[in-house]
């Protein structure tokens, strides 16, 4: 796969700041046009470290934005098996660094019920009938989501859709619980179904450490591509966007 191959828009800014200010705006965008023609945006928030500079930039740009937030309801691509104020959970990191600094309605705010011990495929099903109770159907049937915004990990994975985990072939669940033998722990996950079915994927890939990542999912050895969890993220009837500083792009080639 090159650039001109890649199912969808790649973008590329010189430094993390730029590509973070990029993503921001994109992702205001989208919320504002989905409320304008809809009433409401369902968005579904990344874990991870990457998000953390967006989620602070945005939380800063309230005092004089115009994005409406209180149309907004918030939900979580994936989710660590620890309590919702756990330092490591994935919506304590965005309750401390976005969602306590906007206008976002509580009651609109859905965290993953990730930390209900040997309970978790239960809380998975629970979750995935909450988004079919909660996000309108598209075109396949299956709920689509104004926004799914992903990050990528050093081994391709997304969300928590790590390489060789069953989670990467279900067809039927838009929500799993599973076992990641590489973290010795269980996640909870939207499943590639449900991402793909989203109106909008971003992506947002920085730093030097995820430099091959991006190399492979862009290269020609497509067994190498098919290795990354990333490259399944495919939206049928949306729009792909893969946001990456010079640092993550600098073994691909491409230009800023």
């Amino acid at each position: 796969m090159s650039e001109a191959q890649f199912p969808g828009k790649i973008v590329v800014k010189s430094a993390r700041e730029q590509v973070t200010e990029y993503v921001a705006d994109l992702l205001e965008s989208i919320v504002s046009e989905a409320v304008a023609k809809r009433g409401l945006c369902s968005m579904a928030l990344a874990g991870g470290t990457t998000p953390h500079a967006l989620y602070r930039l945005l939380a800063g740009r309230v005092a004089g934005g115009r994005t409406p937030w209180q149309d907004v309801d918030i939900y979580f691509g994936d989710e660590r098996d620890v309590p919702h104020d756990h330092v490591e959970s994935n919506f304590h990191m965005a309750q401390r660094t976005l969602l306590d600094h906007v206008p976002v309605d509580p009651g609109r705010v859905y965290p993953m019920p990730a930390d209900y011990g040997d309970d978790l495929k239960a809380a998975a099903r629970r979750y995935e009938q909450l988004i079919h109770e909660k996000v309108p159907a598209g075109n396949s049937g299956i709920p689509g989501f104004d926004l799914i915004l992903l990050g990528v990990g050093g081994d391709g994975h997304t969300a928590s859709l790590f390489p060789f985990t069953d989670a990467l072939d279900e067809t039927e669940r838009l929500v799993v619980s599973h076992f990641v033998p590489v973290l010795g722990r269980r996640r909870m996950t939207f499943t590639f179904p449900l991402i793909n079915a989203a109106r909008n994927v971003v992506v947002l890939v920085t730093g030097e450490d995820k430099a091959e990542t991006v190399a492979a999912l862009l290269g020609y050895d497509r067994e190498a591509r098919h290795r990354l969890p990333i490259a399944r993220a495919h939206p049928a009837d949306g729009n792909l966007v893969m946001a990456v500083d010079a640092a993550a792009a600098r073994m691909t080639g491409l230009k800023v």
